[in-house]
């Protein structure tokens, strides 16, 4: 690689980390509900957190907000680098969101920012886990099962589909990263603890005032 390769790839990464370590839960919280999303709920600041807290409609712009996070400079890297720079950046976006160097190396759980990064370099691929996770979610209520279960089939569909020897490296350690932090969800599932999401249609209609 050129002096000029190298330093676009430098700022290629740097670039990704900044983005991943953005925290609109964190902000969105404090702006529309005077509360820091880090000090209620799972105290986790991501996008399940910000559902449970925030609301239907933040939640979802968090959602988006982390999606893209991932997406964005997964994205300009292919343009910029090569295959194996576009993986270090899509790693550095999910090392960004779960080790925030804005939130004092606390984060979220790297879902979102994880499916967007892979979405970034294997679109297609992408929309059978984001089926499988709108499946998952909405059938048991249990997120983390979702989530643990398309964190682990990543890598599997990025060898499936015949994508770069670079991107499946870089799904496994995605998947990793992500794994490590449903360390708890993974102990409380087993122990069947894990608390189910509820959804605006299972919410119960409030009984006649009296």
């Amino acid at each position: 690689m050129s002096t000029g390769s190298v330093l676009t790839a430098i700022a290629l990464v740097v670039f990704g980390y900044l983005v991943g370590s953005l925290s609109p839960s964190v902000w969105l919280g404090r702006i529309f509900k005077g509360i820091d999303i880090r000090e209620h709920g799972s105290g986790n600041a991501g996008t399940t957190n910000a559902f449970r807290l925030l609301g239907t409609r933040l939640g979802i712009a968090v959602l988006l907000a982390d999606f893209l996070k991932g997406v964005i400079p997964v994205v300009v890297a292919q343009f910029l680098s090569t295959p194996l720079v576009t993986v270090i950046v899509a790693f550095v976006c999910v090392l960004g969101h779960n080790y925030s160097i804005f939130l004092r190396g606390r984060g979220g759980k790297g879902v979102a920012t994880g499916a967007g990064a892979a979405t970034g370099m294997m679109p297609i691929p992408m929309v059978i886990l984001v089926v499988l996770f709108a499946v998952l979610s909405f059938g048991t209520r249990i997120i983390s099962i979702a989530s643990i279960t398309c964190t682990i089939l990543l890598p599997i569909i990025a060898f499936l589909f015949h994508q770069p020897l670079p991107y499946i490296v870089g799904c496994c350690l995605m998947s990793l990263v992500v794994l490590w932090a449903h360390r708890r969800n993974i102990v409380r599932l087993l122990r069947r603890e894990e608390p189910r999401a509820v959804f605006p249609w299972n919410k119960k209609p409030a009984g006649p005032a009296g």
